[in-house]
């Protein structure tokens, strides 16, 4: 295994933005993810496991310890499961399952990254998220130094969240995700989006639903096309919050023309990032030196060219208080910082 000193990570991650990392290493087998821990811990590093880089802001200084490609490939199908490594790329698998006739991931279409960054995120879009799929997930136990096993019941899914980023984060590093998908499926079209795009259209499968949506996110600038510059971002860099019904209430009385909403578990209610960021006066294409807000998704934070990570942390910091400010309402960013 190559253990490489001194790489810059902006060309890992979509963002193009970082500092170097002290060693960098990149794993094809599980034999290879052990081997990346004993070194780390052999040396006293810090590791950071990298997938595709799609959801990831890295500081100007870089990492000082060791940050770990995942590499490993495959996809084997065994009825409707599918079980699939962790380095394969994300959007890649959604096409060989719709390929297939398989649905569930469909209106995950387009979607960058990397599988094994799938559980972690519990990611989700137009309706539809991971957690609705995985029956389980391999780990490598970092107390244990043992590959296991884990149940979708054991990863504490929720909106964006699983066990892997909040209360056992650092502990596991996800080497495969099993999928249970669903043949013959009819596409679900719930999301408002994608009703209307098809409204005045023929009933689609799932090839073309998923098409439709990488063509959606294509026209907000969340699909990644080389040499656009909307594209320089980590997606969505706020997520949706949920208040309680009393505050989606107070923010009703002072917004007579309507605030969007959508159910949230418990009674709550969850309020679009994108809504909250426009009403406090950040706009598309709004500009804060080098940093900026894409010019066709609100919620995009963006490389104007040759932003550092700095320049992000600024405008993320001023439009949070914006938000702040207006609603009372604090905004949690969805994208890992590192260094």
């Amino acid at each position: 295994m190559d253990f490489r000193e001194n790489v810059p990570l902006a060309p890992y991650t979509t963002f193009r933005i970082g500092g170097p990392a002290r060693w960098f290493a990149e794993a094809s087998s599980d034999e290879d993810v052990l081997e990346a821990v004993q070194f780390a811990r052999s040396k006293g590093l810090p590791l950071f496991v990298l997938g595709g880089g799609s959801n990831l802001l890295v500081s100007d200084e870089g990492f000082p310890g060791l940050v770990l490609r995942m590499a490993l490939r495959g996809i084997r199908k065994s009825g409707d499961k599918f079980y699939v490594a962790a380095g394969e790329d994300w959007d890649g698998f959604v096409s060989h399952a719709v390929g297939l006739n398989y649905g569930g991931i469909e209106c995950l279409a387009g979607i960058p990254g990397t599988v094994g960054g799938t559980p972690v995120q519990n990611v989700g879009a137009y309706g539809q998220e991971v957690a609705d799929t995985i029956l389980g997930v391999s780990v490598l136990d970092l107390e244990t130094l043992t590959i296991e096993g884990m149940q979708a019941s054991n990863c504490g899914f929720a909106y964006r969240r699983s066990i892997f980023n909040s209360t056992e984060r650092g502990r596991y590093i996800v080497t495969a995700v099993v999928y249970n998908l669903h043949l013959d499926a009819k596409p679900s079209l719930s999301y408002a989006d994608l009703k209307r795009y098809f409204q005045d259209k023929q009933a689609p499968g799932l090839a073309e639903a998923a098409n439709a949506v990488r063509e959606i996110r294509r026209g907000k600038g969340m699909l990644i096309v080389e040499g656009d510059a909307d594209c320089r971002s980590a997606g969505s860099f706020f997520k949706n919050p949920v208040v309680t019904p009393e505050h989606y209430a107070r923010i009703a009385a002072n917004n007579p023309s309507g605030v969007p909403s959508y159910p949230a578990p418990e009674e709550q209610v969850k309020l679009p990032a994108a809504w909250l960021v426009e009403q406090a006066g950040f706009h598309k294409g709004y500009a804060l030196g080098e940093a900026g807000i894409s010019s066709r998704h609100t919620l995009a934070l963006i490389n104007r060219g040759h932003a550092r990570a700095v320049d992000v942390f600024a405008l993320r910091d001023r439009i949070i208080a914006g938000v702040e400010e207006k609603f009372g309402i604090h905004l949690e960013p969805e994208p890992v910082l590192l260094g």
